[in-house]
């Protein structure tokens, strides 16, 4: 027992003699939270010795660790402080020895930092002892933009058959990735998930994701349909199946007022609406997929995609908002959009009053009903035809918001062109006639022209006597 205390006191008495000889330096960095971007930061480095101070640097990591960027220095031999940041972007402040101060972080600052101190040894006053410590900066940033189109539009309508249609969020500038939902009519939609890119995905889940299956596509061609459940009225009878109206929903709403015929006061242009013939159930099931692409500047890309079967009576007029939740947020962002089916194109002819030989133009300028900002979701296919007949080119359509008929001649006069508006809530046509008046100047020029021929015809017969004689001499 005596030798144990004797070995113990001994390791204790050298302990100190090392420690009066080398001293001792700890050096420690208090954490971080996350901070968004455009935030100050403030990294503090604290520190612990009996030595006298030699110097304190400051490291920025990058590339996995391999490469180090002092970004400051303080020498207590010169008792000079150093930044090696940039001359004409100062980012730090000394407020005390251990304490750099980052005003205003970019997304390119997140990473780990460490902060090297260095003392005097006791024994040699030359040797210096070297301790670090280390922090890792996670810097956050917002979505600064979302959008919400369709995809693979412009696209036709369906007449006799469903189809799937697909509504595209696009979240950007988001770091870390956010999380991205669908809402219909302001109530968050059941979704399944099909494709779950990053295990545990924030957006599928606030979804509520039911788990994968593959997409199905209904073909309900009305002289396939049987009766079913689902198509029942409240009373057991069957349902009517609404092929004339464009406006029904699934859910309960404020009765609408009905557009009025606004286009039959336009002369000699005629609107026409056209509705799916097929039938589906009401229960649509909504299908969710999630993608994260990762950008050059440490943001993440979102894509969320919403695909279901589209049942026109249904989702026109159908209210679809995106919504994207984030850590630097502090409520969602949302952007929304109103499916709608188009109206009948508003058409404009210039000239207005159009004479033979003349460059004819006829533009779409909006729809005969709509708000403006948003009138017609998504984006619609526009169809030129004759009626009756080809265009003035030769081709049977032609797709564009303007028709162009060069040189127009006196035949087209009262033939009647069509423009079709489609996208897949629906097909909307509207007709124009076309009246071509006698042109002035043309007229003119062919009265000159046929007073000149006589006169020609006459200079024609006394140069032939004439021709008829050197003829002659000359044989």
């Amino acid at each position: 027992m005596g030798k144990m205390t004797a070995l113990s006191l001994c390791f204790l008495l050298c302990a100190d003699l090392l420690d009066l000889a080398f001293g001792y330096l700890t050096v420690t960095i208090e954490p971080l939270p996350p901070v968004v971007v455009g935030e100050t930061v403030t990294l503090k480095c604290n520190f612990k010795t009996d030595g006298r101070l030699r110097e304190i640097v400051w490291y920025r990591v990058t590339d996995g660790g391999t490469i180090k960027q002092k970004i400051f220095t303080y020498d207590a031999m010169f008792n000079t402080n150093y930044s090696h940041m940039e001359d004409y972007r100062r980012r730090e402040d000394l407020v005390y020895q251990s304490t750099v101060r980052l005003p205003e972080v970019r997304i390119s600052d997140n990473g780990p930092y460490e902060c090297h101190v260095g003392i005097y040894d006791r024994a040699t006053r030359e040797k210096v002892v070297l301790a670090s410590g280390n922090v890792f900066l996670t810097v956050m940033s917002p979505p600064n933009n979302i959008s919400v189109v369709a995809e693979n539009t412009p696209a036709p309508f369906s007449r006799y058959q469903a189809q799937n249609f697909t509504l595209v969020c696009t979240a950007k500038g988001g770091k870390p990735a956010p999380s991205v939902y669908f809402k219909r009519d302001g109530e968050l939609i059941e979704v399944i998930s099909y494709v779950s890119p990053t295990v545990g995905d924030e957006g599928g889940s606030l979804a509520g994701v039911r788990g994968a299956r593959p997409l199905i596509s209904r073909d309900l061609d009305d002289t396939k349909l049987q009766k079913s459940l689902s198509l029942l009225g409240p009373d057991g009878r069957p349902g009517r199946l609404y092929t004339e109206s464009p406006r029904r929903s699934y859910t309960a709403r404020q009765p609408r007022y009905e557009p009025s015929p606004a286009t039959e006061t336009i002369p000699e242009t005629v609107v026409s609406r056209e509705f799916p013939r097929w039938v589906q159930s009401t229960d649509p099931l909504y299908f969710f997929s999630n993608t994260h692409i990762p950008q050059s500047d440490g943001s993440v890309l979102v894509q969320a995609k919403l695909t279901w079967t589209l049942n026109p009576q249904l989702d026109n007029d159908a209210l679809f908002s995106c919504e994207v939740k984030h850590p630097a947020l502090s409520m969602p962002m949302q952007t929304e959009v109103t499916l709608a089916a188009p109206k009948g194109p508003k058409l404009l002819m210039t000239p207005t009053r159009a004479k033979v030989g003349d460059t004819v133009r006829i533009t779409v300028q909006g729809f005969q009903v709509g708000s403006p900002g948003n009138e017609v979701f998504p984006e619609p296919l526009f169809t030129w035809t004759r009626v009756g007949g080809r265009l003035l080119d030769g081709s049977t359509e032609r797709e564009g918001k303007e028709l162009v008929l060069e040189r127009v001649p006196a035949e087209l006069n009262g033939s009647m062109y069509r423009c079709t508006a489609q996208n897949p809530l629906g097909s909307t046509d509207t007709h124009m006639r076309l009246i071509v008046f006698e042109n002035p100047s043309m007229m003119k020029n062919t009265q000159n022209q046929n007073s000149g021929a006589p006169r020609l015809h006459m200079l024609g017969l006394t140069w032939l006597p004439l021709v008829l004689t050197v003829t002659a001499v000359l044989t």
